[in-house]
């Protein structure tokens, strides 16, 4: 696959899980170069803070079981690189999301059942829900925490529970974004269950100007291996585009209508935010790769 250069300014940071890299693309497909070409562990969630033009990535570590992942920092240019959570202070670090009005970083810890956060720098580490406690637990899928969305404004915090591989059990949950005073994160009076029996959901993200929930499915199809919508107005879902395989990360350009899913076979997808127009465009040249997290960035790389 050959695509042509693009004259947007526009860049797409690709997290390679399975060589532990990442990937600078442009919004045709082209790739561009390595920005970090030693991750080490798997690389999973990656957001961008454009104002300090820095990169957050989360890794899951090499152990899963264990509480070896963590968060790192890098500079737009690649200076700079940071370890900003620690290893050992969660155990599979999955999505995240950046709340910069409020300086926070949100994630998900797979293997930990925990949903989490803390400041920008890493200080004050939060868990503001846990799923589950102990190995036997751990070994429940249905108990994982993977994807996460935030809608600071309204006060709502979004994450998906997977379950086993083509269960049917996947869901989606909601809880206000602080932990009321005096509550346990194990027992949130204020947990919803906004969507239940899905093949596999995987990454989210909100449409904070139409009110809408996107998330990516890796399950098999009809409904898995798709990117779906939910409109939290009128409270109706849609499957908007599939033929993905493992779809994993999610990322959103609402200014210019397009939305990018990567998958597990290291392709890249484009359509536009009602799943018109897809296509893919990256996928196949190497042979090994595996993608989970994508961030756009609207400019600034310099490349």
């Amino acid at each position: 696959m050959e695509n042509k250069p693009s004259s947007d300014k526009g860049r797409l940071l690709v997290l390679d899980g399975y060589k532990g890299k990442i990937l600078i693309f442009d919004t045709e497909g082209n790739p561009l170069g390595t920005l970090v070409d030693d991750c080490g562990g798997t690389p999973d969630g990656v957001c961008v803070d454009p104002e300090n033009k820095h990169i957050y990535w989360t890794n899951m570590g090499a152990h899963w079981e264990q509480k070896d992942g963590y968060i790192e920092r890098i500079n737009y240019d690649g200076s700079g690189r940071q370890l900003i959570i620690q290893k050992g202070e969660t155990t599979t670090a999955k999505q995240m999301q950046l709340d910069l009005k409020n300086r926070l970083i949100y994630w998900c810890d797979r293997e930990g059942m925990r949903v989490m956060r803390a400041n920008l720098d890493g200080t004050g580490i939060t868990t503001l829900v846990i799923s589950g406690e102990g190995p036997e637990h751990q070994l429940d899928e249905r108990r994982h925490c993977v994807g996460i969305a935030i809608d600071p404004e309204a006060g709502y915090l979004y994450w998906t529970q997977k379950g086993p591989p083509n269960s049917g059990t996947g869901r989606i949950f909601r809880v206000g974004i602080d932990l009321p005073a005096g509550e346990d994160p194990a027992n949130r009076k204020d947990l919803e269950i906004l969507l239940k029996d899905l093949p596999e959901p995987i990454d989210l993200e909100i449409n904070h100007l139409t009110h809408e929930l996107y998330w990516t499915d890796r399950g098999d199809p009809p409904k898995g291996n798709t990117l779906n919508r939910l409109d939290m107005d009128e409270w109706q879902t849609e499957i908007l585009t599939g033929g993905f395989d493992e779809a994993i990360g999610l990322a959103m350009d609402i200014e210019n209508d397009r939305v990018f899913v990567t998958d597990l076979t290291g392709s890249i997808y484009r359509s536009r935010l009602d799943g018109t127009a897809h296509t893919k465009i990256y996928g196949g040249q190497n042979l090994g790769q595996g993608f989970t997290g994508i961030a756009y960035v609207k400019d600034g790389l310099g490349r």
